[in-house]
């Protein structure tokens, strides 16, 4: 699944604060024996200290608008133990252009092309000022979907739909073939917001906005129990804006 991301357009400048965007295949095949494997940890699997995904390879070293999402920790889920790794474009970035150039991607990001393309998506939001936060989403210790979490009140999505102060948006995409079509996105979504709505107390809605006519991922968020709220056309797709509430959260 894929929700996919609009072209890039001017966002509202963010407030005083203190200082403090589901279908991708899995395009790289497997690593020719003595080479790495872009796919994998290059260190231990599960080790949280020491291994590339672990804790502490994630620093917070800009403004926290999103309540440190680095420092959200692990969630067991019913596909595995998942967490959220802020990405690092250096160690990040062959995999995730890898996923970009997949076509079933590339309709809904716009992000095919070179590593260029990739990495200057990623690093408008690493050097940015922290209204959104690109994430590999690390699955049994896996690197297996792209993350972003957004601060929806400060992102162009404003300037189409009405949000809320804190409203938190996601925008995902699913790396390899084999954990689609099988609710792991179900799963995920539904665990990844609830851990917006466990860590950022001010929040009160997580919302999305995938592509109407991406009807795999729409339909994976309303599983995950987010409610359709509206269709709203914003820049290169029309979207189906779906909000997951934090009063209805243990009844849908």
């Amino acid at each position: 699944m894929t929700t996919g991301v609009p072209p890039a357009c001017p966002a509202p400048a963010v407030p005083a604060a203190p200082a403090v965007r589901v279908a991708a295949a899995d395009t790289s095949a497997p690593a020719a024996a003595g080479t790495l494997d872009p796919r994998l940890p290059t260190g231990p699997a599960n080790g949280p200290s020491t291994g590339p995904y672990g804790p502490v390879d994630e620093p917070a070293a800009r403004p926290d608008l999103l309540d440190t999402v680095a420092g959200w920790g692990p969630v067991t889920t019913a596909a595995g133990v998942f967490r959220l790794v802020p990405v690092r474009v250096e160690r990040d970035l062959r995999l995730i252009t890898a996923w970009m150039n997949d076509p079933a991607v590339a309709a809904f990001w716009h992000l095919a092309g070179p590593a260029e393309t990739t990495a200057a998506h990623l690093r408008a939001q690493v050097d940015g000022d922290g209204r959104s936060v690109p994430c590999l989403g690390v699955l049994s210790g896996v690197p297996m979907s792209y993350w972003e979490v957004y601060r929806a009140d400060l992102d162009p999505l404003a300037r189409y739909h009405p949000v809320r102060p804190h409203d938190t948006g996601l925008h995902l995409l699913i790396g390899a073939a084999a954990d689609r079509g099988r609710g792991v996105g179900t799963v995920l979504l539904r665990a990844v917001s609830d851990l917006v709505l466990d860590r950022r107390p001010a929040c009160g809605r997580v919302v999305a906005e995938p592509d109407i006519r991406n009807v795999p991922s729409v339909a994976a968020f309303l599983r995950a129990g987010f409610r359709l709220a509206a269709e709203a056309e914003l820049p290169g797709k029309r979207a189906a804006v779906v909000v997951r509430d934090r009063t209805l959260r243990h009844a849908l």
